[in-house]
């Protein structure tokens, strides 16, 4: 009964025109309505029950539009950096976490995906990950929706995939096979003093964009866009450093190649974590 019921919520997302409603919502959410915008943000508070003590802006009149507010800064001692390790990238919910076994990551109970189709056929990438740790990071409404670095790192190369945007909650990771390949998203491939790292910015439905701190809001592509970068010019981004944003909510991907991290013990699916909480600990083989 129960996946009866989910399909039949999941149903109308395949036939909705997702890029036509992210679009809207973009309008909509940068739209300076004044004091309805105001009573909106005032409801979205209420609703999700967001702790206002943590933002760098209590005042609602500081914001001119609801995307202002969506993507709110923090005070700088809301989220404290663990001391060492690979620090989680966002607050979210842990969808899966694990290690990439026969190319394939676990998407929910019983399905599983494929790391090349993820990072979009990518020969370079898939290699080198090919035994990641990963964890998937879902973004909830009431959440923090900036995302920082794990590492210290110096980009290599990103990959935009365009796709659909089909929602990224756990109803639609169990009923929709290959949601996170299937979805935009943003690959950012980081070298680190670990190992290499990826970062994936995966964008959901009605989420109206994606933004890095070294290229700004970026635009809809029809086609497959690599950018590498090299040493003397690339971005390098310390650890907790903003690295990007969701403009509404979605997906992070976090994978690690590296024989010098372990995750800590104890994380389970569906548990919260906070930015800069320790996901990992880093170690010497030596």
């Amino acid at each position: 009964m129960n996946r009866i019921l989910d399909f039949l919520i999941v149903l109308p997302q395949h036939l909705l025109p997702q890029h036509w409603l992210s679009h809207v919502i973009f309008k909509l959410t940068r739209w300076k309505a004044g004091r309805l915008t105001h009573w909106l943000i005032k409801y979205f508070i209420y609703h999700y029950q967001i702790d206002m003590g943590s933002v760098l802006k209590p005042q609602l009149i500081e914001y001119a539009n609801f995307n202002e507010f969506f993507t709110r800064s923090l005070r700088s001692d809301s989220r404290p950096l663990s001391a060492t390790g690979v620090s989680s990238p966002v607050d979210a919910q842990i969808s899966q976490i694990g290690q990439v076994q026969q190319g394939l990551l676990l998407q929910a109970k019983q399905h599983w995906f494929s790391l090349e189709t993820l990072l979009a056929a990518d020969q370079d990438l898939t290699k080198n990950f090919e035994n990641a740790l990963y964890c998937t990071l879902y973004l909830s409404p009431r959440d923090y929706h900036r995302i920082h670095m794990p590492l210290d790192g110096q980009l290599k190369r990103t990959v935009y995939v365009p796709g659909r945007l089909f929602s990224v909650n756990q109803r639609t990771s169990r009923m929709i096979p290959n949601l996170f390949s299937r979805n935009e998203r943003l690959i950012c491939w980081f070298q680190t003093p670990h190992g290499d790292m990826v970062l994936i910015l995966v964008g959901a439905l009605l989420v109206s964009g994606l933004e890095t701190v070294w290229t700004g809001p970026l635009p809809r592509h029809s086609q497959i866009q690599v950018q590498d970068y090299f040493p003397e010019t690339a971005p390098f981004l310390k650890r907790g450093a903003e690295m990007g944003r969701f403009n509404m909510g979605s997906t992070v991907i976090l994978l690690l190649n590296s024989q010098q991290i372990s995750w800590l013990s104890g994380y389970t699916t569906n548990q919260s974590v906070k930015m800069g909480q320790l996901l990992a600990n880093v170690f010497n083989n030596g």
